[in-house]
């Protein structure tokens, strides 16, 4: 089986380096002869990507550790939903699974309308382009990161999954973020050759759906790992600006850029190559990030470690970034439309474009920063929380804000209504004198939610007015994204700066004290199974005397790993959420916890969930007007 699997993917290499020199050969000759073998070719690639990933699954499943991929990262005390998950839990398994999804994008590109309508020479160019991208993957997989490594000796037992992963939350967190990344590569391949023959505006129709649905998965990726980190971490929050956090947000902030400036393309005709930039930076950073979590570049809490993979990804990104350049500079551009003022709806669009490549840039120095520091220092300097806390939330308070004025201006110049603009302005000056006179007097944290207020009022209000935009699906979901900022935001606000901690060591029957809750502690339980010892607290929770529920968390001991694992209790709320983790306990059964009050915590969650789903009613069908060449 390591045979067969090897020697598909090994196939697929050959295919594809294949394939990108009949591409080449016939752009050459200005022909199309290869165009047929190219897309059949991918067909087939698919095919064989599918092949090996299957055999490593049956792998994984049957726990067969003459895989040293298996051995790694599985046991035989691992339930069979997490040993699949294992498929991207370690840097080989994840780099395939990345590659096979490359693949069937590729493959599903072949289907749609938007390819359909291109001209052959487009067509060769985007397969060109494209398959270089999957062939890099290919000499990894069958380079440095080979997941189908055979032991001829194979031990009894694998090393088992690190249990900080066996969580929901990571079954579906890597594999959403990989499929975002996988998928920006086709609109950048598309957005290259299209501006190579001469339609440079035509990719932003026929490439939206696909930057659309890219970046679904990538919002989803990063809310789903902000919640793993939540429940999983046991330190009570879901962001801790680590590398390997900011590593996919990075990416996020220049995509979402791009969603914006190509409305501004597709409408107003202008920013063409500064669309076609943003688009291949987006795919570039994707990379990136894959740097930072597997080269060893940077120290992170959940990075791979170095793998080898380091150096020929740094000369993948080099190599792209001189083509992009390249592919900028021989663009040739129609004359665009002149942007109107600042004062209307393309240049706030401008303003919030500037501000999130602004965000990024920040996480981008300062995930660096230890490197760069070793310029002048000899110990490296590494930016904690503190410093992105108060560089990186003011602005992405502004940037709400202006969500709020938004839709009431004009294309051209102006507001659209007076009325509109007096409410929104209004709900966030009443929002803000609310919040202060509830205790709420940290400017930011102020400034952020009464914007959030402000955003939550004039959506509803401009769909209250507008009977046309209820009826245009595109509108639920545009706004419906904004929405779900707004929530997000109004969750940030409160349950960062306002969140409430409380530590103590507990004799059973007493009381901990944490704001308005009192927390009994009344039982100690220890629960075994084969793999696993769980050490488990029980604390009745009441506030102002009001039984409210049970909190159980545990410390955990796996099998095949020597520290202990935090496993934590909530008690969920649309207010208030009690987060509890059990710090250690004594052969007495005394024990030591930690308490959180988080205010409002749940609506990020919601407000993540609200703006992937929403999203969903953005795709449109192709523009007739766009034609091939």
């Amino acid at each position: 089986m390591h045979a067969i699997a090897f020697a598909s993917i090994f196939l697929a290499l050959v295919i594809t380096l294949a394939l990108i020199f009949m591409g080449f050969f016939d752009l050459s000759k200005n022909r199309d002869n290869a165009l047929v073998w190219m897309e059949r070719g991918q067909l087939a690639c698919a095919g064989l990507f599918c092949l090996s990933s299957w055999i490593l699954c049956l792998a994984l499943v049957h726990r067969d550790f003459s895989f040293m991929y298996v051995q790694e990262y599985t046991d035989t005390f691992l339930p069979t939903f997490y040993a699949l998950t294992a498929f991207w839990a370690g840097q080989n398994g994840s780099f395939l699974f990345w590659a096979m999804m490359l693949a069937i994008l590729g493959s599903i590109m072949i289907f749609t309308p938007g390819y359909r309508s291109l001209a052959p020479k487009t067509k060769i160019w985007f397969w060109t382009f494209f398959l270089l991208v999957q062939g890099f993957f290919l000499l990894m997989l069958t380079g440095v990161s080979n997941p189908f490594v055979q032991i001829l000796n194979p031990p009894a037992q694998g090393n088992g999954m690190n249990p900080l992963l066996q969580n929901p939350g990571m079954i579906f967190h890597p594999p959403l973020l990989f499929i975002g990344y996988a998928g920006f590569t086709i609109p950048c391949c598309l957005a290259f050759a299209l501006s190579i023959t001469g339609e440079p505006l035509a990719w932003m129709d026929r490439g939206r759906n696909w930057v659309l649905v890219s970046w679904i998965f990538l919002t989803a990726g990063i809310i789903l790992g902000a919640w793993w980190s939540y429940m999983e971490l046991g330190w009570g929050g879901y962001w801790a600006w680590d590398p390997v956090e900011n590593a996919s947000l990075i990416p996020w902030f220049s995509a979402t850029a791009l969603l914006h400036t190509s409305l501004i393309g597709r409408t107003r005709k202008g920013l063409l190559k500064t669309n076609l930039f943003l688009v291949s930076l987006t795919l570039l950073l994707c990379f990136y990030g894959t740097f930072v979590v597997r080269s060893g570049f940077i120290q992170s809490l959940h990075a791979f470690g170095s793998g080898g993979v380091g150096m020929p990804l740094i000369i993948f990104i080099g190599v792209a970034l001189f083509l992009t350049l390249l592919v900028i500079y021989a663009c040739r551009t129609a004359p665009s439309r002149e942007l109107d003022g600042m004062l209307s709806k393309p240049g706030i669009l401008l303003i919030v474009v500037w501000l999130l490549l602004a965000l990024g840039s920040i996480v981008f120095l300062g995930v660096n920063w230890p490197v760069i520091s070793e310029l002048w220092s000899d110990n490296s300097i590494g930016l904690g929380p503190d410093f992105y806390n108060r560089v990186c939330m003011p602005p992405l308070a502004i940037l709400v804000l202006l969500l709020a004025l938004c839709p009431w201006l004009a294309w051209k110049s102006g507001f659209k209504t007076s009325l509109g603009l007096y409410i929104a302005l209004g709900s966030f000056f009443i929002a803000g004198i609310g919040f202060w006179m509830m205790g709420i007097t940290l400017p930011v944290a102020l400034l952020g939610a009464s914007a959030a207020v402000g955003v939550i009022i004039s959506i509803g209000t401009l769909f209250l007015l507008n009977a046309s935009l209820r009826k245009q699906l595109w509108a639920w979901g545009a706004y419906g994204v904004h929405l779900g900022v707004a929530l997000i935001a109004l969750g940030i606000a409160f349950s960062g700066p306002y969140q409430v901690n409380e530590e103590g060591i507990l004799h059973k029957g007493e009381v901990l004290k944490v704001g308005d809750y009192e927390l009994l502690y009344n039982d100690f339980q220890i629960k075994e199974t084969p793999g696993m010892t769980a050490y488990e607290a029980r604390l009745m929770v009441a506030k102002k005397g009001k039984p409210l529920g049970i909190l159980a968390p545990q410390k955990r001991m796996y099998t095949n790993f020597d520290q202990s694992f935090a496993e934590v209790a909530i008690i969920p709320g649309l207010g208030d959420e009690v987060y509890a983790t059990l710090l250690g306990f004594d052969e007495d059964k005394n024990i030591s916890v930690k308490i959180s009050i988080n205010p409002l915590v749940n609506w990020i969650w919601i407000g993540g969930t609200l703006m992937s789903l929403a999203a969903l009613l953005c795709f449109r069908r192709q523009r007739k007007s766009v034609t091939a060449a």
